[in-house]
């Protein structure tokens, strides 16, 4: 939703720098919730099939990992911290996206037409026609918190959030979600116009971050848009709008402001059969056919645990393996977001060498489970010392 020019802008639910930084840091597990289930079904596609399926995803994957980059480098240049290590910063799937909506759950499947359906809802373009329509109340009986659909007492809420229980939970609106992910981001976009229009009229600036902090582009190359380095308001929104264009496509768009296509319209490739071009409308694909094999899929059983492998020794050891392997690869980003950006190019790296330690996971028949085979859990604190 945009307001207009006559209209005066509502007040913004972030009102200090703290509150901005808590809302940063629900957008940076936003961005990375969504890894896990893409490279899941990405990593469950035959090797040497399934081209189309597996450079959609792929891309997708990559992009999902720009935007991490781009949040962390507002949440820096706003002085404040990115921790991708913190406690129940990796969600426990099934989960709900944070600060999202929550009629759906996100899982980890193989590659399927379920697993799409859930990423098309995940990338969904939605734009709330009132101010009163960006936000929708939390179910709380269908997120299994109350039996009788009453918001927790605030202590109870406090239990839950130590928890992971209300992982998509609005900082300081527990009873909300927004309307979508780019309604999300737009209040961020406001929260950062409002402390910067307070902090210039003292003669100051929220954009006090180290720069050398920075993530700046030849430190990534994802060939699916570049960094921004995030220097002051102009760059703050220029970064959390292209996160928000080349995921949901903000206004419908088909292509963001850097010319690539956003992750809906990306999926929806895959649902049509055919790829989008320039010039073609919404869910009117009109460029070459794409060919999907829907059976040349590993059976990964979804939402597994480590609790699953009980009967399999070997699987349930490279399991916990991955599962290590994931705490390294996030520990890599975190120290790159924190001053050692060299780091990312290696860690962009390490996602795809994934790869070898998801097959040996995903080709393999679990023991009591008839019909399914292994796959990562991403249960990293299940894991010593993650």
């Amino acid at each position: 939703m945009s307001v207009s020019a006559s209209e005066p802008a509502p007040d913004p639910k972030i009102q200090t720098i703290e509150e901005l930084h808590e809302y940063l840091y629900k957008g940076l597990q936003l961005e990375h919730a969504t890894l896990p289930p893409y490279l899941t079904a990405l990593y469950s596609l035959h090797p040497g099939k399934n081209s189309d399926a597996w450079h959609v995803i792929r891309v997708v994957a990559v992009e999902e990992m720009l935007h991490l980059t781009l949040v962390a480098n507002v949440m820096n240049a706003v002085g404040g911290t990115p921790d991708l290590t913190k406690p129940n910063f990796v969600p426990n799937y099934p989960t709900r996206l944070p600060c999202g909506p929550d009629y759906f759950e996100v899982h980890l499947r193989p590659f399927s037409q379920e697993a799409l359906d859930t990423f098309l809802k995940i990338e969904k373009p939605v734009e709330a026609d009132t101010e009163e329509d960006r936000f929708v109340p939390v179910d709380w009986a269908a997120l299994g918190l109350t039996s009788n659909g009453a918001a927790p007492s605030s202590e109870k809420l406090a239990e839950l959030e130590e928890s992971g229980a209300t992982f998509g939970l609005v900082p300081g609106e527990p009873t909300e979600r927004f309307l979508s992910i780019g309604e999300f981001y737009e209040e961020i976009i406001r929260g950062i116009n409002h402390l910067e229009d307070q902090a210039r009229k003292a003669g100051k600036t929220i954009f006090t971050g180290d720069p050398a902090r920075q993530v700046t582009p030849e430190y990534f190359y994802s060939g699916g848009g570049d960094v921004i380095k995030v220097t002051g308001r102009d760059t703050a929104v220029a970064a959390l709008t292209l996160v928000a264009e080349q995921g949901e496509g903000l206004h419908g768009g088909i292509f963001d402001s850097q010319d690539e296509i956003a992750h809906y319209y990306r999926f929806q490739q895959l649902e049509k059969g055919r790829y989008y071009q320039k010039g073609d409308e919404p869910g009117e694909p009109s460029g070459p056919d794409l060919n999907v094999d829907w059976d040349a899929v590993y059976p990964v059983k979804p939402d597994i645990k480590l609790a699953d492998l009980a009967g399999d020794p070997e699987i349930l050891a490279a399991a916990r393996e991955f599962n290590q392997f994931y705490a390294t690869f996030l520990t890599s980003i975190n120290l790159a977001f924190n001053g050692q950006p060299d780091l990312l190019l290696k860690a962009v790296w390490e996602m795809f060498r994934m790869r070898d330690s998801m097959h040996r996971l995903v080709r393999n028949p679990l023991t009591g489970h008839p019909g399914a085979n292994a796959g990562p859990t991403f249960e990293l604190s299940k894991e010593a010392g993650s």
